[in-house]
């Protein structure tokens, strides 16, 4: 019997490789870049199970390329770069990698709130260009993040790490979500509003919702103006939750105080746009995960996912049918 042809879409860390390894015949695409697309749909023809970055597009073209295929693994928690509904007709399993980076993005989601409600780039630029001269009662004066509002979109495993950070701030938590979650309301003193009220009323809005048709440009002009000028908003899901243009004219006019964005629209931002421009928006390359541990962690969970599915047992981490935050 033939082994299983395994394609990797890019060299994972960690021992992802020798997990594929025991399971079939791995090829790996050598380059630090996202795989060619045409060599990409070539490897697909004689897969058995392709191992994806959220760079890979696997929709109808790839999947036809592909008539062997009985498994996708995402090194990712977000699986919008699948269509899983083409994966779900043609019997294709799909693996994901939740849980082992929901802290490390909570973490980041964090580190953002405070980078730009207390304007950290911009203190640090204010040294080294030398313009820090002498103390001053009202220099780059920013907003609290204790005793205030926090606001999150998408009350998943990672919105819930974020709420669980904000309690410990003192803060009150508001958060919406396709379905209630009483049991974190209880644990966490949560309290569930629709996405209006929780513009209006909140001081940081966190976003951690899933991209889906529903979701793209959820956070649109008309959001943003219901926004509070002395509001942040932090982006950890995806870019295309934004609409980016309305967020230019929003930081520029200053209708809210600042945005801390891990993911942006389109991605990679080019250095010349002007939300790069802006001294009120804190961007960095969509480091949420990006510690070694988890990324080794998200590797090799992606790795298990490809040999339980060849194997025809159960998945460590298979995307549902339905679902969402």
């Amino acid at each position: 019997m033939t082994a299983p042809f395994i394609v990797v879409t890019r060299r994972p860390p960690g021992r992802a490789v020798e997990i594929l390894a025991e399971a079939g015949q791995v090829w790996v695409w050598p380059e630090d870049r996202a795989i060619d697309r045409d060599l990409l749909l070539d490897r697909a023809r004689d897969a058995d199970a392709l191992y994806t970055m959220l760079t890979e597009r696997v929709d109808e073209e790839l999947l036809d390329a592909a008539p062997g295929l009985r498994v996708v693994s995402n090194m990712a928690v977000g699986v919008d770069n699948i269509d899983r509904e083409a994966c779900a007709r043609r019997g294709i399993r799909v693996g994901h990698t939740p849980d082992v980076l929901t802290d490390t993005t909570a973490d980041m989601a964090w580190a953002l709130l405070l980078a730009v409600s207390r304007r950290i780039v911009e203190g640090v630029d204010h040294v080294r260009s030398g313009r820090w001269r002498r103390w001053e009662p009202k220099l780059l004066w920013g907003v609290d993040a204790s005793r205030t509002t926090l606001g999150i979109v998408g009350l998943g495993r990672i919105g819930a790490a974020v709420a669980r950070r904000g309690s410990a701030f003192g803060m009150e938590v508001v958060y919406t979500s396709r379905r209630p979650k009483p049991a974190l309301e209880e644990a966490l003193g949560l309290r569930r509003v629709d996405l209006g009220r929780l513009l209006e009323t909140s001081d940081h809005v966190v976003l951690t919702a899933a991209l889906t048709p529903e979701t793209h440009h959820l956070i649109d002009r008309a959001a943003l103006e219901a926004m509070r000028p002395t509001a942040t908003l932090v982006n950890v899901g995806r870019g295309p939750l934004v609409d980016t243009d309305a967020l230019v004219t929003a930081l520029s006019e200053r209708w809210i105080f600042g945005a801390g964005l891990d993911v942006t629209d389109p991605e990679p931002l080019p250095a010349d746009h002007p939300l790069v421009a802006l001294s009120n928006c804190v961007i960095v390359p969509h480091l949420g995960s990006s510690t070694r541990r988890t990324r080794e962690a998200m590797a090799e969970l992606a790795a298990r996912n490809v040999v339980a599915a060849l194997a025809g047992e159960p998945m460590p981490a298979e995307v549902p049918t339905t679902g969402g935050s």
